[in-house]
């Protein structure tokens, strides 16, 4: 089998695997065969590997069993390919206390491995995170328009820009979300007012744009998107917080329905739903879906960062 140049890229580039670390490739049914390449690429670099597969998950969040639980508090580096997400599991949380590097890719594709997200250059995507991020401290506020129709404003005054989504994972105990390339931020809760139009992918790529109004804070009426209610109706009111105002900044990104990639592509914003407790805020909730929005114009306290999707920062 020959090794993808995404499962390189995750190894050598993003998790900076040397030759003797103990290296956990923990998978699932559905994602075994392109886990299969990230072991080999292990193996390759001269790691001590294991790949592990587990019954699919049920649902977002859920923990690995326990056997599994304990073998990744004692690894150097984990990569974790399955279906449902296991980035805010206590198992994670634990496994990077005890100093180990991981990295989750949720959903993760062949497409996005060989030629999406997972090919771009990291480092240069790390480069411009900390460029722009250092632009926007202390920011106060935040405005999204464009030219369907989005006009959304949100207050961000004490909340700090999340730049750990570069991508690169050298140091014991550093997580990420691969592919990466997004810089975010959470909004303070209540301030989000406005329109939003969602024209990129809202749980799925979106093929007649999408419209939200927003009032204190709370997505109060949403026109064309039955799942997208059917998804915010399980959660209740906090479901429909604005949680998470986010940039994309992968130029190897593609909008293909998937939010791991969806919400990296360069040119876009990603305004978040639900849970903004793993981001610093205060409402917790079982739900945490984005819509992706194209070509946005973004001005943050009256400077302009993005016109058209074109980023000016």
């Amino acid at each position: 089998m020959a090794i993808s140049d995404g499962a390189k890229v995750t190894i050598e580039t993003c998790l900076n695997v040397k030759k003797g670390e103990s290296v956990l490739v923990l998978t699932d049914n559905s994602k075994e065969a392109i886990a299969q390449h990230v072991f080999l690429a292990a193996l390759n670099a001269g790691a001590d590997a294991i790949l592990t597969k587990i019954p699919d998950l049920t649902h977002d969040g859920q923990e690995p069993p326990v056997s599994v639980a304990r073998l990744m508090k004692d690894m150097d580096v984990i990569i974790i390919m399955t279906e449902k997400t296991m980035s805010h599991t206590v198992a994670r949380r634990r496994a990077t206390r005890a100093g180990a590097r991981v990295a989750t890719l949720p959903g993760i594709t062949v497409q996005m491995m060989d030629e999406g997200g997972m090919t771009a250059d990291f480092r240069e995507i790390r480069r411009s995170i900390f460029r722009v991020a250092r632009k926007l401290r202390r920011s106060r506020a935040l405005r999204i328009v464009t030219e369907i129709g989005t006009d959304l404003r949100m207050g961000i005054q004490g909340r700090d820009w999340i730049t750990d989504d570069s991508g690169i994972c050298h140091r014991r105990g550093e997580f990420t979300n691969l592919p990466a390339g997004e810089l975010f931020i959470c909004p303070v809760e209540g301030t989000a007012e406005g329109t939003l139009v969602v024209d990129g992918s809202f749980i799925e790529t979106v093929q007649t744009p999408i419209k939200v109004s927003v009032k204190d804070g709370i997505a109060d009426r949403i026109t064309g998107a039955h799942d997208v209610v059917k998804e915010l109706n399980r959660g209740g009111r906090d479901a429909r917080n604005i949680a998470k105002f986010g940039m994309g900044l992968n130029p190897k990104a593609r909008l293909i329905g998937s939010v791991l990639e969806d919400s990296k592509v360069l040119g876009t914003v990603n305004i978040g739903f639900g849970d903004n407790s793993i981001f610093g805020g205060s409402v917790k909730s079982p739900v945490h879906i984005l819509g992706i929005i194209k070509k946005p114009t973004v001005t943050i306290d009256n400077v302009l960062i993005m016109r058209d999707g074109e980023l000016k920062a």
